[in-house]
């Protein structure tokens, strides 16, 4: 008995490691855009990334895989990485470039309300009655965080940015479960391939908008810390663990991240969070995890 206590609680540890170092990206991407603009530091980081993949990609089994895709399915994988890469995580770098790290994070939770929404109409899948619970609480909860409401500096600017990467970010969802839940395609293709695509195209973006950048090699740590540990590794770690884990566990787990990110950036970044803001971050997080 206690063996098989000890042995579930190890899935749910890897995953809570998972959203640490999920939690840690945003204060290190803050600390690099001090030096590096926002869509190349995007750019930079997941092509990285797509480079550590290239290994697994490379097996005989997914090269004639992706071989045999079909000009439908390369269309697919090429708006996917659009989207999810070149869209979301470069409106993420910009949010992250103009607002708190906290507030990111917060605006991000919105994707499961919006993908609950979406999949209504585009995957037919009807909410329940928790999950609307989950999404009223969760607006509350936004709505406490940020009464009353007052744009100073680029806040504008930069809810405007993350509105459209939460908007991003839930089409990419949508799009992303339509195609693995398909089983055309393996897991390992979509990623590598989707993520190369996005990359690239950000990479090459913030050379045409701000030329080649110079970075020092304390931010080279930082890029590969971000592409080896907290995506390559962080993601492949994640996936092991949702073999074990329910749906319920790992929404739980991942919605930890909002209070991780909150403790992590009033330590290392002095960002202040009043307690109005604290309390509307415990209500949102409830209310995601309810809708999720």
């Amino acid at each position: 008995m206690k063996s098989n206590r000890f042995a579930h609680l190890i899935p749910i540890l890897q995953a809570l490691l998972v959203t640490f170092l999920w939690s840690t990206s945003f204060i290190i991407i803050k600390w690099g855009l001090a030096e590096i603009h926002p869509i190349s530091y995007a750019g930079l980081r997941y092509s990285l990334a797509f480079l550590c993949f290239i290994p697994f990609m490379l097996k005989p089994k997914y090269i004639s895989e992706i071989k045999a895709l079909n000009s439908n399915q390369w269309r697919n994988l090429f708006l996917l990485g659009f989207v999810y890469y070149t869209l979301t995580q470069g409106t993420q770098f910009l949010g992250l470039y103009l607002l708190p790290a906290v507030s990111v994070s917060l605006m991000l939770n919105f994707t499961p309300l919006i993908v609950a929404i979406m999949g209504i109409t585009m995957l037919n899948e009807i909410p329940g009655k928790l999950q609307w619970t989950g999404a009223i609480i969760f607006l509350f909860g936004i709505m406490f965080y940020f009464y009353p409401v007052s744009f100073e500096g680029n806040q504008g600017l930069g809810l405007a940015v993350m509105s459209v990467g939460v908007l991003a970010n839930s089409s990419s969802a949508i799009l992303g479960r339509k195609m693995n839940r398909s089983k055309n395609i393996s897991p390992v293709v979509i990623t590598g391939i989707s993520m190369g695509i996005g990359a690239g195209l950000l990479l090459l973006m913030g050379v045409v908008l701000n030329g080649v950048p110079t970075i020092s090699l304390k931010n080279w740590s930082y890029l590969l810390i971000l592409a080896v540990v907290n995506t390559a590794f962080a993601f492949t770690l994640w996936n092991h663990t949702l073999r074990s884990l329910n749906a319920m566990e790992s929404s739980i787990i991942n919605g930890t991240m909002l209070i991780q990110i909150a403790i992590l950036a009033w330590i290392f970044l002095d960002e202040k969070i009043t307690s109005q803001q604290g309390g509307g971050m415990i209500i949102a997080a409830v209310g995601a995890v309810l809708v999720q």
